[in-house]
């Protein structure tokens, strides 16, 4: 398995470790519940440094950009990050990913830590096939380590290691700046819900940056989360996760994305392919689930209307916050948009579970 500059670092802290997609990653230290609640409630810091970087520079880089993702890369102005996805001629989805432009010909991408190889020799078959030549694109994901700070008072945290005025740092922006001395990219994104920064610095200063920040962090309740709450902090605000809501077999129009799929923007990989079925009319659709009695919803479990299976469960989980079973769900049009009673196979049971706006927790 591969490891992340961190790895003693968590080893040392006593996570229990697991195998994430090839990666050593620690699922949870004190328990994913009170992790979990530690997020919402004050503020946790991630070890993300598995995920993928991938530059993209050069005079075409904004054009290749536009023909490669679903979203609107000329919108971007010079540090702005885009939420988007990269798409096969299928519709399907290769990655969803996060694109920061640095300039009008720099790039760099920030796709999942299982897909980064996939997605680097995707992004090169593309040039190559489409004629790119004026166009550099390198695999970076070696060269970082990222931290994502979380929760309400990270900013707090953060301010006690930058001169970084992080109030002028808008949603789904970034500035390179130092944090605790470290050359670091200052982004405000996270996958939690919160307020909150990711940190991208150079590997080597990785333990470093995560040991300040934990220093930083002590009066004000900081605490080290694993894999287990990212996952049920995500589902929770219902956002979406690679290899569930999205896969190369749902296109981004079936899983609630069809805001970072710009259909009118010209062509795309994917774009044709996604206008037919739409105008067909889509299959199905992904729609939140809140259970009505105690069980736990997991990926798979079937979903149920007057007794006929009509989709299964993307994500789901038991709550932290709301102490309920929750669930994304990809399920045939007619049943999502009916009023039938919907209800989740869990083991020989089926139960109840209602529609519900996203996010599950505001």
């Amino acid at each position: 398995m591969k490891a992340t500059p961190l790895n003693q670092i968590h080893r040392q802290l006593g996570a229990r470790m697991v195998d994430f997609g090839g990666w050593d990653m620690p699922v949870q230290y004190s328990g994913v519940i009170a992790e979990h609640l530690a997020v919402r409630s004050a503020a946790g810091l991630f070890d993300v440094s598995h995920m993928g970087e991938i530059e993209v520079s050069g005079p075409q880089a904004l054009e290749f950009l536009q023909y490669a993702m679903t979203n609107d890369v000329s919108a971007l102005v010079d540090g702005q990050i885009q939420y988007t996805a990269m798409c096969y001629e299928t519709g399907g989805v290769v990655d969803d990913l996060t694109l920061y432009r640095f300039a009008a010909d720099h790039y760099l991408l920030c796709v999942n830590a299982s897909n980064s190889d996939k997605d680097f020799a995707w992004l090169q078959g593309l040039q190559k096939r489409a004629n790119y030549h004026d166009l550099s694109l390198i695999n970076r994901s070696d060269d970082y380590a990222q931290l994502a700070l979380q929760g309400p008072v990270a900013a707090d945290i953060l301010s006690k290691l930058t001169t970084t005025n992080l109030a002028e740092i808008k949603f789904y922006h970034f500035v390179e700046g130092e944090v605790a001395g470290i050359e670091t990219i200052i982004s405000r994104t996270g996958y939690t819900g919160e307020d909150g920064f990711e940190l991208y610095c150079p590997a080597q200063d990785g333990v470093k940056l995560w040991q300040q920040l934990m220093a930083a962090g002590q009066s004000f309740g900081l605490d080290p989360i694993g894999l287990g709450a990212r996952d049920t902090l995500r589902l929770e605000k219902g956002y979406a996760l690679y290899g569930h809501e999205i896969t190369a077999e749902i296109m981004p129009l079936e899983a609630r994305l069809a805001w970072i799929t710009k259909l009118k923007k010209g062509d795309f990989v994917g774009r044709d392919a996604m206008l037919k079925a739409k105008e067909a009319g889509l299959p199905r659709k992904q729609i939140a689930l809140a259970l009505t009695a105690s069980g736990v919803p997991r990926e798979g479990y079937p979903i149920f209307c007057d007794d006929k299976e009509v989709g299964y469960v993307t994500s789901g989980t038991m709550s932290p916050s709301l102490k309920k079973g929750i669930a994304l769900a990809l399920v045939d049009i007619a049943a999502a948009d009916s009023n039938q009673p919907l209800k989740i196979g869990i083991r020989k049971h089926q139960i109840l579970a209602e529609r519900t706006a996203l996010p599950f927790v505001k």
